[in-house]
């Protein structure tokens, strides 16, 4: 345990606890075995990503994304905050013989990554909205628009806060699309930033990215919504979008 005024910049007392937590890390694939949005954004990530280059995979996990990229010939670099997490990722790396490289690093504060040096990066699973704080958020941005060498492609995922399902989305946090809930293996309550459409890419344009593809993700196995043209900014689950640097 430290103390809240010593968390790293950017978490909250629920997101130290869940990226500290060996349990999650052991059984975090076997948890989301299953979910229809782990192959949904890695066919998005295909479609993006045509060729082998250097890709970042920022919030990377256990590393599912890497994983698949890898024996395809990408030079393929993790981070994340969860060490448990990155462990999990070595070891499948090692027992699959692929030449994987971790960092563990706060997603706000990544300046050792060198600038313009990846091809493609990508920040799925809404990794994005566990960032607390919009400065913060708008920080690893740029981050990540300086890393990706110009036309560089970044694949990023985000809930939306207009959608609607079971009990709802949690009560509601510090700012506007903020949901907190309850963290099934323990810990504090874990806080997620849900997006509007234009929220989303109102934060990626000051950043310096352009829109390549939105696509609403529905809860259907394929990910696709039924009559995308009818009130997709309240029925798609969430939001896929690839963005080129500037």
């Amino acid at each position: 345990m430290i103390p809240d005024w010593q968390l790293p910049t950017g978490t909250d007392r629920g997101l130290w606890d869940y990226v500290s937590s060996r349990r999650v890390a052991d059984e975090y694939d076997a948890a989301l075995s299953g979910t229809h949005l782990l192959e949904v954004d890695l066919a998005f990530a295909d479609q993006h990503f045509p060729t082998p280059g250097k890709v970042i995979d920022l919030g990377c996990g256990t590393g599912r994304l890497l994983m698949r990229l890898a024996p395809r010939g990408f030079d393929c670099l993790g981070v994340d905050l969860s060490e448990p997490m990155l462990d999990v990722l070595r070891r499948k790396a090692a027992d699959a013989n692929l030449p994987i490289a971790t960092l563990k690093a706060n997603l706000v504060e990544l300046d050792e990554v060198p600038a313009a040096s990846h091809d493609y990066a990508a920040c799925l699973f809404s990794t994005l909205g566990m960032l607390r704080g919009r400065e913060n958020r708008a920080a690893f941005l740029k981050h990540v628009r300086r890393i990706l060498k110009p036309g560089g492609v970044f694949v990023v995922h985000a809930h939306n806060v207009r959608f609607k399902m079971g009990f709802g989305l949690g009560r509601r946090g510090a700012e506007p699309g903020d949901r907190t809930m309850p963290q099934h293996r323990g810990g504090a309550d874990l806080t997620l930033h849900h997006y509007t459409k234009r929220e989303l890419l109102a934060e990626l344009a000051p950043a310096g990215f352009s829109l390549r593809e939105l696509r609403p993700v529905s809860t259907r196995p394929d990910g696709r919504l039924l009559m995308p043209w009818l009130f997709p900014g309240v029925r798609a689950y969430g939001y896929l979008v690839a963005a080129v640097a500037g």
